[in-house]
């Protein structure tokens, strides 16, 4: 099979396209003829070598990156049911990477069942990314007459917390980079879609809420645009960080006020990654139940992800656009 192999920690480059051996499935394992892989930004700060803080562990070379696959059981390991051969999937693989291949195995445990309407690129794109927009929702409850501030609204998660904010009945303003990804944004249906590379940007929302600033503010950019989105929020409010440009990847600064700021605006914060998800969603075993909702929602047509497919072997180009901010929504690798 063909796969992407990285050797060295460093630029994009260093991801290759390569013949590699087909994996074999060990005991209750199967293996995935994968149609579609997912690409996270974690995977670009692994890709150099810097390991995120929570349960991230350093990376052993020579790897195949990625944790995201969607595709058709095609083999099957000792112990599986043989129900599973031929049915269309889609598997988290966790901590084992070997995403970005035309094979791959992993537990029969982390199978989700796609339904036939659902292609495997969307169902990959709602797997890593909207488990997590489900986990962060446990952070801040959306209700209907809510106003709710999304910043990066047009990327992955942003734009399925745009979508599922309107589903609940929330007034929705979406904030993104450049006059392309604010009419993204406007089209994924925010009542309200401006571009924070403006200078003024914070200031045109606030004249637009009047006297109804948000409730709820989403944010995974962090720096200068949260500082100002936070400001946004009515006394009572709260920020929900997520996402490693908040937390200081990809040229990200940590955006979490310091506690007498909070206490002055009267809002609260929280950091909606690591341990504090794994605590809010009853640990790691929560997370195939935010697969499942995620999976769900995209199926009754809640949450359409929006994709920026790369083939499978220009997973180079792939990690470079993803880490210029040049893609809108979920960058999926095609094989």
């Amino acid at each position: 099979m063909y796969a992407v192999r990285l050797h060295a920690f460093g630029p994009p480059e260093n991801l290759t396209y390569q013949r590699t051996e087909t994996p074999v499935p060990g005991p209750g394992q199967v293996r995935i003829a994968v149609a579609a892989a997912g690409v996270h930004l974690v995977d670009t700060a692994l890709r150099q070598g810097v390991t995120p803080g929570g349960v991230w562990r350093p990376v052993e070379l020579p790897t195949i990156p990625g944790r995201e696959v969607a595709g058709t059981v095609e083999s099957l390991g000792e112990g599986v049911d043989p129900g599973w051969l031929g049915q269309r999937v889609s598997a988290h693989l966790g901590m084992a990477p070997g995403g970005y291949a035309e094979r791959a195995v992993t537990d029969v445990s982390r199978l989700h069942r796609l339904p036939d309407h659902l292609p495997e690129s969307h169902a990959v794109a709602v797997l890593g990314t909207g488990r997590m927009t489900m986990g962060l929702l446990r952070f801040a409850t959306v209700e209907p007459g809510d106003t709710v501030l999304v910043l990066a609204a047009a990327g992955g998660i942003g734009s399925l917390l745009v979508q599922y904010a309107k589903h609940r009945g929330a007034t929705v303003v979406g904030a993104a980079g450049g006059p392309a990804k604010v009419e993204v944004v406007r089209r994924l249906g925010a009542d309200l879609a401006v571009d924070y590379d403006r200078p003024d940007w914070a200031d045109t929302v606030r004249a637009a809420l009047g006297d109804r600033p948000a409730r709820h503010l989403f944010e995974g950019v962090g720096g200068e645009r949260a500082h100002a989105a936070i400001r946004l929020l009515a006394p009572g409010g709260g920020q929900v960080a997520y996402g490693n440009a908040s937390l200081g990847l990809a040229g990200g600064d940590l955006a979490t006020p310091s506690p007498a700021e909070l206490a002055a605006l009267g809002i609260t914060s929280q950091v909606a990654l690591g341990p504090a998800l794994f605590e809010r969603i009853g640990g790691p075993e929560g997370l195939a139940e935010l697969e499942d909702e995620a999976l769900r929602l995209a199926a009754d047509g809640v949450l359409t992800p929006l994709i920026r497919p790369f083939p499978l072997a220009e997973a180079a180009a792939a990690h470079r656009a993803l880490e210029s901010r040049a893609t809108v929504g979920k960058v999926v690798l095609l094989p």
